[in-house]
């Protein structure tokens, strides 16, 4: 094993069991500075070393990339890799050819992108997890085999690292130790984009090599092409879960509400992470109140792919993120709605707004908004009463990456927390320059193995310290409702995993939950608090 400090990208080809472990964790605010607070390392079992990559730093982020059982099969592997690296920089990857060619050509290696990252950071700038290492691990193969100065000069002009099994392998895991959330590219000085890289080795695993994490892919994306929903949620489970909120509401709340399914024409489809519906049935049922409330033509789908906003493929796979964009739109279409709306899930927004834009010829388009801005017009629009009083709790703001940092969609939900939540607080820092909740690009649903080790202590470490540096004042104090506002599904995952592993909810009173919750609460004529942990 190496020290950490002394890694270098050609050290992927080295033939020790494991070539770094992550021991100098970041340290965490009070009151997690103190012994025991904080669950150790899961040790790596000895079947795993044998099955998986564990050979990086010892944690199994793709749970289908296993060793080859015989030379064939390892020389088919490297075959295939070299064959999806080489067609990256052709015209078969056009949508992403030339941000590529940029951050793979003119890196200047100042390391601005490291001090952005909050996994590097949270893993006590560990050299493996600096965001420039996969990029130049990967540039090093290709000098390597696609470049004359390569092939004739070798590691004079860094072409130093062979494609073997296990540096491939590594390479692979490498790619699923990043979440994607592009702070890097926001802090570069040449606008250079670390993120890019690591999907696009994501993309050679998985559309060339046929290998990708399970939960994301077999349980997710392959999933909700055959049922409708990366939960595995039908359409008669679907609508049964309906019929239950509605009872759910009126038991509770004393309000007699239908959802509206399948109208056609309405002004507005909205759209959920079908996590919403099983995990946090609460979130669907706020909008379902504030909508009615508020008079709003609207409705949501129960035919196949159009009540499940997830799209996964966004993560890993152009072709799968495709066929999913494409299924989604033409729900939107045959309904006849005016726009559709995100509900609160991060990477749905970009899946819908942005990528599937690029993928959906014009005619079949139907417009797509976020919910944040439609949220803020209801708050300000006085048509609805509100006593801010009913959230007189501390309250902070996670801001979703894929919403905030890379759509730009900042103020509207700031505007709605300062006039309903009295003792809101930012984090620091906050907006685009906020740090990823550490379960984007999957992580939230890859537990495999120990790879929950990797979400929990490393990637979402630097968060949960933003959460508890916001709450410094009230932490320990366990009589004070402390309230994160993670306006987004997974990081909602990430947010229950996390207050669990170090018992913040349990110790310290630390709750978690989506925005629009906080508006229904809000809600004057509501008879009985819309938190059940205000009940208590």
């Amino acid at each position: 094993m190496i020290n950490h400090k002394d890694l270098r990208p050609s050290d992927l080809n080295r033939p020790d069991e494991q070539l770094v472990q992550v021991e100098e964790l970041m340290p965490l605010p009070r009151p997690y500075d103190k012994p025991g607070m904080e669950p150790d390392f899961m040790e790596v079992k000895p079947a795993w070393r044998e099955k998986y990559c564990t050979s990086l730093d010892g944690f199994v982020g793709i749970d289908t990339l296993t060793r080859p059982k015989s030379k064939e099969e390892e020389e088919e592997f490297v075959r295939k890799f070299l064959s999806g690296l080489e067609k990256l920089f052709t015209d078969a990857n056009n949508g992403m050819r030339q941000p590529l060619m940029l951050s793979f050509e003119y890196c200047a290696k100042c390391d601005t992108c490291s001090n952005a990252c909050h996994i590097y950071e949270g893993s006590g700038n560990n050299e493996l997890y600096r965001p420039i290492f996969r990029v130049e691990a990967l540039r090093k193969i290709y000098k390597k085999y696609f470049t004359t100065s390569g092939k004739l000069l070798g590691g004079l002009v860094g072409a130093d690292l062979e494609a073997t099994w296990e540096s491939i392998a590594r390479l692979g895991e490498s790619a699923y130790r990043c979440n994607l959330c592009r702070r890097c590219a926001q802090t570069c000085p040449l606008g250079l984009d670390n993120g890019i890289m690591a999907k696009e080795i994501r993309k050679i695993f998985s559309m060339e090599m046929g290998i990708a994490p399970s939960p994301i892919h077999k349980k997710g994306t392959e999933n909700q092409l055959k049922t409708g929903s990366s939960t595995g949620l039908t359409k008669p489970a679907f609508l049964d879960i309906v019929e239950f909120l509605e009872e759910e509401i009126e038991e509770k709340f004393g309000l007699k509400i239908k959802f509206p399914i399948d109208k056609k024409g309405a002004d507005i489809l909205l759209m959920h992470n079908a996590g919403e519906y099983r995990a946090w049935p609460e979130n669907p049922i706020a909008f379902a109140i504030l909508f009615e409330a508020a008079g709003i033509d609207w409705t949501i789908s129960s035919e196949m792919m159009g009540y499940d906003s997830v799209n996964y493929g966004i993560w890993y796979d152009d072709a799968q993120a495709k066929k999913i964009a494409l299924a989604q739109m033409k729900v939107a279409k045959d309904l006849g709605v005016r726009r559709v709306v995100q509900g609160e899930c991060g990477h749905a927004h970009k899946a819908a707004a942005v990528s599937a834009d690029r993928m959906a010829p014009g005619s079949d388009k139907v417009p797509v908004e976020s919910f944040f801005p439609l949220l803020r017009d209801i708050v300000k629009s006085g048509a609805i009463k509100f006593d801010p009083s009913r959230n007189n709790f501390p309250v902070t703001l996670h801001d979703p990456c894929n919403v905030v940092r890379q759509m730009g969609i900042v103020m509207p939900q700031r505007e709605v927390l300062h006039q309903l939540a009295p003792q809101f607080r930012e984090m620091t820092p906050h907006g685009v320059d906020n740090y990823c909740c550490g379960g984007g690009s999957g992580f939230a649903i890859m537990h495999s193995q120990n790879f929950g080790d990797f979400l929990k202590k490393i990637s979402a470490r630097k968060k949960f310290a933003q959460i508890l540096n916001a709450f410094q004042d009230t932490i320990e104090d366990p009589h004070t409702v402390k309230y994160i506002c993670a306006p987004c599904s997974n990081c909602k995952g990430t947010m229950r995993d996390i207050l669990e592993y170090y018992e913040a909810t349990e110790k310290f009173n630390v709750q978690y939950g989506g925005l629009i919750e906080l508006v229904v609460n809000a809600m004057a004529d509501l008879k009985t608090p819309f938190f059940e942990f205000l009940e208590e």
